[in-house]
């Protein structure tokens, strides 16, 4: 035969949407708090975003051209998205040359080392977010609470800090009220953290829009948050003043930046419902665990990374109905 069915990387649908527009629903989503982010922040969170959206944008051209020897894909928008998530999850304080090496190993390691869009296992912009919590500790965890003395803000504990530093001591739960963000400040964003992180209103606010859109699907963000919010709150049935109650989880820290715009990349996550729901249910689960019995006060980064490596175990198992089965 002259030719060959060639069998590609998922996702394998066919539609009319092109990559091109499905990046700028996604970009157009993440305005709102970004914005945000602008305001709270100030020039640092600008410094910031720049640095990593231009960094992403010089890396992906630099390495398929001449290294890759390919065509350069900057046109598609998938490093300017990489580039802002990249923003989205560090401290607006962070040196530039720390956002630069990050998005270094995001485009070089996390994307374009296993040949480009469409065939990354992992989601890049938290592969950069791991290599510098891993290799800096102490920068990427001094977090601005605003903008108020300039890009060098004062510096503060996140609300999970707060509550991993307050357990850890021995302080029970109606102790550490006074000292915690309310859920009403965590929602509106009046809190320190990265630039992701404050405004839990407007991270759903543009995860309506990607699903209005249809960029997304309720399954995976639903199954996270649902079950982080199902754990935390028999953990806390069983002991309220060893455990917070659930809400306090869904909005603080990354839950909803992970689970509306990260988990649902199209690449790195399963292909069917049922899969989804899976892979959500697994996030959810290692995310309250690390943040209730682990080291770390956050873990939903590293959820959804090693979640993005059971994906393809998922898609093997949980397949659709073949073509005809089931039919009348």
């Amino acid at each position: 035969m002259s030719k060959h069915l060639t069998v590609s990387p998922s996702p394998h649908v066919k539609g009319s949407e092109s990559v091109q527009k499905i990046m700028l629903w996604v970009v157009l989503a993440m305005v709102p708090a970004l914005a945000w982010s602008f305001m709270v922040f100030g020039l640092g969170a600008v410094r910031t975003t720049l640095t990593a959206i231009l960094a992403c944008l010089l890396f992906e051209f630099v390495i398929q051209k001449y290294l890759l020897k390919s065509e350069p894909t900057l046109m598609d928008g998938s490093a300017l998205v990489t580039g802002i998530l990249l923003a989205f999850n560090v401290p607006s304080t962070l040196p530039v040359w720390m956002i630069i090496a990050g998005a270094l190993v995001a485009m070089g390691i996390g994307k374009l080392s296993f040949g480009g869009l469409g065939n990354n296992p992992f989601n890049p912009a938290l592969v950069g977010r791991v290599f510098l919590l891993i290799s800096f500790p102490v920068e990427m965890t001094l977090w601005p609470v605003n903008a108020n003395s300039g890009i060098d803000g004062v510096t503060g504990a996140t609300p999970l800090a707060l509550l991993k530093e307050g357990i850890k001591s021995g302080t029970p739960i109606s102790e550490l009220a006074s000292e915690i963000p309310s859920n009403v400040s965590m929602l509106l964003g009046n809190i320190g953290g990265s630039l992701g992180e404050v405004s839990a209103l407007l991270l759903i606010l543009g995860g309506l829009f990607m699903l209005y859109k249809k960029v997304i699907t309720w399954h995976v963000p639903v199954s996270i948050l649902g079950t982080i919010f199902a754990v935390a709150g028999i953990l806390w049935m069983v002991n309220p003043e060893q455990y917070i109650e659930p809400t306090f989880h869904i909005l603080a820290g990354g839950a909803m930046l992970g689970a509306i715009y990260m988990a649902t990349d199209m690449v790195t996550s399963p292909m069917t419902a049922k899969g989804q729901i899976i892979y959500g249910i697994g996030i959810g689960l290692i995310t309250i665990t690390i943040r209730v019995f682990g080291a770390y006060p956050e873990g939903i980064s590293f959820a959804i990374l090693i979640m993005n490596g059971v994906t393809p175990l998922i898609n093997r198992y949980v397949k659709p109905a073949g073509f005809g089965r089931g039919a009348k």
